[in-house]
C-alpha cells in the first residue's frame, strides 16, 4: 500500500513512542507538584520545552504547549487580538485553515472586530501588495499560513510580516503544513507567533506548540491554575511534550536531505500525472516557474471535463478507486472531508466549484522512492480513467 496522505496525519515514530513511555509509567508525576515525583516530571517537561524552543527559534519561556494546530491557531488569533491595546481589525487570507478563519469570525461576531480576507493569486500566493491594500492603521493582527495544506504553496512570510509590522500589527503564521519540511523559527520567518501540530511529523495526535514572541500580550483561552506562564491553564501533558520534542529533533536531523528527495519525487509525480491524465490541472505553485515555492512531497490536481473528451470526475469517487488499488490519498484538508461544499481554497484561487470537486491531493515523505513514481502515476491515471468511464460518478 502507498500511504499518500501525510498532510492529514503521520504514524507515530518508534523513537517517539520509546521516549514518551517512561513519562506514561514511572515518571508519571504532576510537574507542578513540589515533591520528588513531580520534580522528575518537571525536569522532563523543561528539557522537552527547551528542545521545542530551539525548533521554533525562540526562548523556552516563549513556548506554549497545546493540543495541536487548531488550539495553537485559536490561541494565537484570539489571544493576540483580544490582548492588543490597539484596534479592532484583523486580516487573514482567503485560503486559511478553518481554525484561523473561524477564530477570526468569532472575533467578528462576539467582540466587534472587522475581518478582511486578502485575495490570493491563482497559485495561492499572498502578495505583499495585496496585503498592503488590506491592512489599516487600526489593524491589530495579520495571520497567514506559512504554506497551504491543500495546494502546497509556500508564502514569502518575511515580506508579508514586514507589511504588517509597517502598520504596527502583529503577525501569526500557521506552520502546521510546513513544519515537517521547512524551518519555522520566529526570526527566520520574521513573525511574532507561530503554531504547529505534532501529528504531522511523527508525534501523537493531541500534541503541538505555539511560540509567542516575548513582549506580545496574549489573552489566555483557558483559565485555571496558571500553567504555561498563565497563557494556557491545565496540567501539562509531559509525555506529549517529550514526544513532540523527540519528533522535532528527528525532523531537524534529516530535514534537508528528506526535503531534497521528496522534492525530486514530487516533481516526477507532477510531471507524470500531467502527462498521463488528459485535462489534468496542477493546483498551487508550479515548480517549473521561476520563484515558485511549493512544499516538498506535495502534488495536488483537479480533473475537469475535457471539451469534446472525457468527463470531469468526482474527487471522492477517485479516492475510492485509488484505495481499491492500494493508494491512500485525499481530496484536500482532512478537516473538511465529507463536506458537500467545494473547497474554499480551490475556489479562492479561481477554480469553478465543479472543478474544485474533482480535487486529488497526494502528500508523501522521503520514503516514496523514485522507482515508485511510475506505479503511483499509473494508478492515478487508471483510477481517473475508470471513473470517467462511469461518467464521472457525481
Amino acid at each position: 500500500m502507498f500511504y499518500l496522505d501525510r498532510a492529514a496525519t503521520t504514524p507515530v515514530r518508534r523513537e517517539v513512542l520509546e521516549a514518551m513511555w517512561p513519562y506514561l509509567t514511572g515518571v508519571f508525576g504532576n510537574p507542578s507538584s513540589t515533591h520528588g515525583v513531580g520534580d522528575a516530571a518537571a525536569r522532563g517537561l523543561a528539557d522537552a520545552r527547551a528542545t521545542i524552543a530551539r525548533f521554533l527559534g525562540c526562548r523556552p519561556g516563549e513556548v506554549v504547549l497545546t493540543t495541536g494546530g487548531t488550539e495553537g491557531a485559536n490561541t494565537a488569533v484570539k489571544g493576540i487580538a483580544l490582548a492588543a491595546p490597539r484596534g479592532r481589525h484583523v486580516v487573514t487570507s482567503a485560503i486559511e485553515h478553518e481554525a484561523v478563519l473561524e477564530s477570526c469570525r468569532y472575533l467578528e461576531r462576539h467582540h466587534g472586530f472587522t475581518v478582511t480576507l486578502v485575495p490570493v493569486e491563482h497559485d495561492g500566493t499572498v502578495t505583499p501588495e495585496a496585503l498592503a491594500r488590506a491592512v489599516r492603521p487600526d489593524t491589530t493582527l495579520v495571520s497567514v499560513a506559512h504554506a497551504d495544506n491543500e495546494i502546497g504553496t509556500v508564502q514569502d512570510l518575511p515580506a508579508l510580516a514586514a507589511v504588517a509590522h509597517g502598520v504596527g500589527a502583529r503577525f501569526h503564521t500557521d506552520a502546521v503544513p510546513s513544519a515537517p519540511w521547512l524551518p519555522i523559527g520566529l526570526d527566520r520567518l520574521g513573525v511574532d507567533a507561530v503554531s504547529f501540530s505534532g501529528h504531522k511529523l511523527g508525534a501523537p495526535k493531541g500534541t503541538g506548540a505555539l511560540a509567542v514572541r516575548g513582549g506580545v500580550p496574549l489573552e489566555p483561552l483557558l483559565h485555571g491554575g496558571g500553567q504555561e506562564r498563565g497563557r494556557r491553564s491545565g496540567t501539562e501533558d509531559v509525555a506529549g511534550a517529550v514526544a513532540l520534542a523527540t519528533a522535532v529533533s528527528l525532523v531537524e536531523g534529516s530535514r534537508d536531505a528528506d526535503a531534497d528527495r521528496a522534492t525530486t519525487t514530487r516533481d516526477a509525480v507532477i510531471e507524470g500525472v500531467l502527462a498521463s491524465v488528459p485535462g489534468a490541472v496542477l493546483t498551487g505553485a508550479a515548480p517549473t516557474l521561476p520563484g515558485a515555492r511549493r512544499l516538498p512531497g506535495h502534488a495536488s490536481f483537479c480533473f475537469p471535463a475535457v471539451p469534446g473528451g472525457p468527463a470531469a470526475v468526482n474527487g471522492e469517487t477517485v479516492l475510492l478507486e485509488l484505495e481499491a488499488r492500494d493508494v491512500v490519498s485525499s481530496s484536500g484538508s482532512a478537516c473538511a472531508a465529507g463536506s458537500t461544499e467545494a473547497s474554499h481554497v480551490l475556489t479562492a484561487i479561481g477554480l469553478p466549484e465543479d472543478t474544485a470537486r474533482t480535487a486529488l491531493r497526494l502528500t508523501f515523505d522521503a520514503g516514496l522512492a523514485e522507482a515508485d513514481v511510475p506505479v503511483v502515476v499509473g494508478t492515478v491515471a487508471a483510477s481517473v480513467a475508470a471513473v470517467r468511464e462511469l461518467g464521472g460518478v457525481y
